[in-house]
């Protein structure tokens, strides 16, 4: 039988350390310095987040500015001031997201396209650009044949109307009809999954 010896000293069970949440109650509370340093910091990440979305500087700021709001808001029940970056980060996005959906309703869906603007190319846009490409191909083969053809054609960015009515051998008058109901269809399969994506 074994027997332990009373001078050895028992397995120490690391004890976590206590977490500073000065910060955060200071942003919760209104702090000037606190705010002011905490805006300099992480202006840029929220910034970048809303880009990644959004293309106008407008809707950028709009999106900053709202997840500042919700920040002040939400400060004191922020358990970690280590997650403060990520959930910043997320919180642009998802605002971000918000300000498009508004946008997106407000215009013809038939138009949608015309109103994007070209995107600068980073590692988070090309991720958000693969999955939403899966999900548009996923939702174009659940189309009928004729408005899936119409909506392969329409991404190849034909030169004109008439070069696609010739190609698909549909009269010209009615791409823009068939068009419009394909649009449609594939709005409304992936509007539920865009909703609350993050």
């Amino acid at each position: 039988m074994t027997v332990l010896a009373h001078d050895e000293a028992p397995a120490t069970v690391p004890v976590p350390a206590l977490v500073d949440r000065g910060p955060l109650d200071a942003l919760a509370a209104g702090d000037e310095a606190t705010w002011a340093s905490t805006v300099r910091r992480y202006e840029g990440l929220l910034r970048a987040a809303a880009r990644v979305v959004l293309r106008s500087d407008a809707d950028v700021d709009e999106a900053v500015q709202r997840t500042w709001v919700l920040l002040l808001r939400s400060a004191g029940r922020i358990n970690d001031p280590r997650a403060l970056p990520g959930w910043l980060s997320t919180t642009a996005r998802r605002e971000a997201l918000a300000i498009l959906r508004t946008q997106q309703r407000a215009v013809p869906t038939e138009d949608v396209a015309d109103h994007v603007a070209p995107d600068e190319r980073d590692m988070a846009a090309d991720l958000m650009d693969a999955e939403l490409r899966r999900a548009l191909d996923e939702a174009v083969e659940n189309l009928p044949e004729t408005q899936k053809r119409i909506v392969h054609a329409l991404l190849r960015e034909p030169e004109s109307y008439d070069a696609l009515s010739r190609e698909l051998g549909i009269p010209r008058g009615s791409l823009g009809p068939l068009r419009g109901r394909a649009v449609r269809a594939l709005r409304a399969q992936l509007e539920p999954s865009l909703r609350y994506a993050y």
